[in-house]
């Protein structure tokens, strides 16, 4: 059963990969527009996917810059209707509370996603030694209690 339409690309993996193209090019001054003109799309789990790419690299890039706060309102305005975006945006700014050793509190890190907490304990983004061990204490999962020990150990040894 092989025959022309079989062998096609399907229409929402093509434009998926240009929506992805063109969010990693595109200016600071172009990108909410083009962050609302990919959520239109009829796919909205495919466009949900594309944007949700986008702000785990913007919001990585940007973490610990002043413009992180104005792009993250920009785009919080852009993904109002979109939870699992208006989640993930909003454990981004948690994630930046975290690195920049601003005020926060352990329910917001035990009550994040596994993402978030994977996230926090696992990379070098969020070092706060007392985050660490709220998660290593308290995280969902053995892996991110394992990995914020990990983080701790190497806290420990490098001070």
């Amino acid at each position: 059963m092989t025959g022309p339409q079989l062998d096609e690309e399907p229409a929402e993996h093509r434009r998926f990969g240009h929506y992805l193209q063109a969010l990693e090019a595109v200016s600071e001054s172009d990108e909410a527009a083009l962050v609302a003109a990919v959520l239109r799309d009829q796919d909205t789990v495919m466009a949900d996917s594309a944007v949700g790419r986008h702000l785990d690299r913007r919001a990585a890039d940007l973490l610990t810059e002043p413009r992180f706060t104005a792009w993250a309102q920009t785009m919080t305005r852009m993904i109002v209707d979109r939870d699992f975006l208006t989640r993930r945006l909003r454990e981004w700014t948690l994630l930046r509370t975290v690195a920049l050793g601003r005020p926060w509190a352990a329910d917001e890190l035990t009550g994040a996603s596994d993402w978030f907490q994977r996230m926090a304990a696992t990379t070098q983004i969020a070092t706060s030694p007392e985050a660490l061990r709220v998660l290593a204490e308290r995280g969902r999962t053995r892996r991110v209690r394992n990995g914020a020990n990990l983080q701790l150990r190497h806290l420990e040894q490098s001070n």
